[in-house]
């Protein structure tokens, strides 16, 4: 159901029910792609059926997804058509196109060529935990979450969100755990990490399917090198990996946490699956940032050294986006 998930904070004020986000989402639903339209974003139901609601409720628990349809336009592909319209140019009038017609037979070329581009289209899913008062949104990257939540926000009057940070660098809390061999109860290290070094030459090191617990591991911590990337898994229900910006990558349900399921298919099945990933998840999340020092209060005054800069208003899908 989820592979990543990043973590945030509902703000305080926000009052909207399941059926009061879904009708704010209907206001911009996905629609695929037009002719000359490279990009296509909105809300579509998770379920993947159509006219199904955009906000699935199981458990107390809601689920919402993006859909997004980008139309893939090779800049090479661009290039060439330029240069045969720039040719014919030169050949009609006996001069070359300048810097200023080039860019206009550019616009021109990818008009001409968007029509007859492939499509590739994506999801991505949020979980939304009213009662925990988190927001969890599954992407790989920081930059597809901060699009996700920008949208959200415009979406939802009085929606507003804060990454989850935790009052110890989980850096240095998975620092420790290696060299130590300690993990808060529960939590177990599995056999991936990736250790970084500060120098100017940034060295990596990665283990594989290898053995942690060694002296090798522990003489790169006390080098300087610090872990970016370490794979856990808790109480033999979900493994996962942890990075060094507490998100958390590459999820996987064990065997301990089918115990007892019933066989479901259809819609049964996504109830099923959706219920199992919250009911693991919302667990794990929780013992995680306990185990990472708990969570830090962005209400309490901060030294003037760490002090946090004011709220920025969202940023549009594409520019580079605060953390809220």
């Amino acid at each position: 159901m989820f592979k990543n998930l990043i973590t945030y904070r509902i703000g305080e004020g926000w009052t909207a029910d399941a059926a009061q986000l879904a009708e704010q989402l209907a206001k911009e639903p996905f629609l695929p792609c037009a002719p000359t339209q490279a990009l296509a974003v909105g809300w579509a139901p998770p379920r993947g059926v159509a006219h199904a609601p955009l906000v699935e409720v199981v458990d107390g628990h809601w689920v919402v997804k993006l859909k997004r349809e980008q139309r893939l336009l090779p800049g090479s592909v661009v290039q060439e058509r330029v240069d045969e319209l720039a040719e014919h140019i030169e050949e009609s009038t006996g001069r070359k196109p300048g810097k200023k017609a080039r860019k206009e037979l550019k616009e021109q070329a990818e008009h001409e060529l968007l029509p007859r581009a492939f499509t590739k289209t994506s999801a991505t899913q949020v979980w939304i935990a009213p009662a925990q008062g988190l927001l969890f949104v599954d992407a790989g990257s920081s930059a597809r979450a901060d699009e996700v939540v920008t949208l959200l926000v415009q979406a939802s009057p009085g929606l507003s969100l804060q990454l989850v940070q935790t009052a110890e660098s989980p850096a240095a809390v998975m620092a420790a755990w290696l060299m130590d061999g300690v993990t808060p109860e529960g939590f177990q290290i599995e056999r991936e990490c990736e250790l970084k070094g500060s120098d100017e030459h940034k060295p990596v090191v990665r283990y594989a399917r290898h053995p942690l617990d060694i002296d090798e591991v522990r003489a790169h911590l006390t080098s300087g090198k610090m872990p970016t990337r370490l794979a856990l898994s808790w109480r033999d229900r979900v493994a996962f990996t942890l990075t060094e910006g507490l998100a958390i990558k590459k999820i996987s349900f064990l065997e301990l946490a089918f115990e007892g399921r019933p066989e479901a298919s259809g819609d049964e099945a996504f109830d099923a699956d959706l219920a199992l990933a919250t009911g693991e998840l919302g667990r794990l999340v929780p013992a995680l940032i306990e185990g990472l020092g708990g969570e830090h209060d962005f209400a309490a005054p901060a030294p003037a050294a760490a002090s946090t800069p004011a709220a920025t208003p969202p940023a549009a899908p594409g520019e580079d986006a605060p953390p809220w």
